[in-house]
């Protein structure tokens, strides 16, 4: 790891202008993902701007129709709220189902979304749930979030502050974790808000994304047997030693069932 300035601010304002000072400035949430980049001199920041000390980013709401969570609200807190399992249990679920303990104890929301990992579980959320992200600068459509591998609608200094995710009818998760890293190789999130369908897909691209396909099919026939004829074209999808491209496209299909299936019932 090479030498780094290490700031604590205690505001938003603070963060950003400790960023817009810096030659080249990162932002530490949970550090799940830059902490171990850093320590194999993959990122080399000239300052670290650890947003733990700001507490407007931490803490949950909950009202009827949406849940909002703040960007540094640890995965555990959000697994374990009553309020929201009670509101928007698909995403206590889902958050319930991230790596392990340790790494629900110390990753945040804001920091998986601002990541962007293909393999995350929280982008199917924020997709399937059609949340909206804010900045201390704008509102940001989940849909228009994610744009690529690593990569977000985020403009440099931008920080996530919280999410918020309406609250639907029903909806279910599912996802083929790896059995290591418990990451999604596939993972499917199926909203029903009052007889419309989303459906967030993450872990088979670059970047979380709405399976318009399966969408389609459901919002005329909300049916496991319905998903049987659809078509889910595996280019551009990823393709690793855990899953090719044609065994991910395999089980969009499989884990949009199987959340269906849990909507359902």
């Amino acid at each position: 790891m090479y030498p780094f300035n290490y700031h604590k601010p205690e505001t938003v304002a603070d963060a950003v202008a400790l960023f817009n000072d810096a030659d080249d400035a990162m932002y530490l949430s949970g550090g799940m993902t830059l902490i171990p980049t850093m320590k194999q001199r993959l990122a080399a920041p000239t300052d670290l701007i650890d947003l733990s000390g700001i507490a407007e980013m931490t803490g949950i709401d909950v009202a009827a129709d949406k849940v909002t969570v703040g960007a540094f609200t640890r995965h555990n807190d959000v697994a374990t709220s009553g309020a929201i399992g009670e509101t928007l249990p698909v995403l206590a679920q889902l958050a319930g189902l991230i790596g392990d303990n340790q790494v629900r104890n110390r990753g945040t929301i804001g920091g998986s979304l601002a990541n962007s990992d293909p393999a995350a579980d929280y982008p199917a959320a924020v997709i399937g749930l059609g949340a909206t992200v804010h900045t201390q600068e704008r509102a940001i459509a989940g849909d228009e979030f994610f744009q690529d591998l690593f990569e977000t609608a985020l403009q440099p200094g931008e920080i996530v502050t919280r999410i918020e995710f309406p609250v639907p009818t029903r909806a279910a998760y599912r996802k083929f974790p790896n059995p290591a890293s418990r990451y999604a190789v596939v993972g499917v999130l199926i909203a029903d808000f009052n007889g419309a369908i989303r459906v967030g897909v993450t872990g088979a691209g670059p970047c979380a994304f709405r399976a318009s396909g399966l969408e389609e099919v459901l919002n005329q026939n909300l049916d496991p047997e319905a998903l049987e004829g659809v078509e889910v074209p595996d280019a551009g999808f990823n393709s690793d030693l855990h899953a090719s491209a044609e065994y991910r496209a395999h089980l969009v299909k499989v884990m949009a069932r199987r959340a269906l299936n849990d909507l359902l019932s």
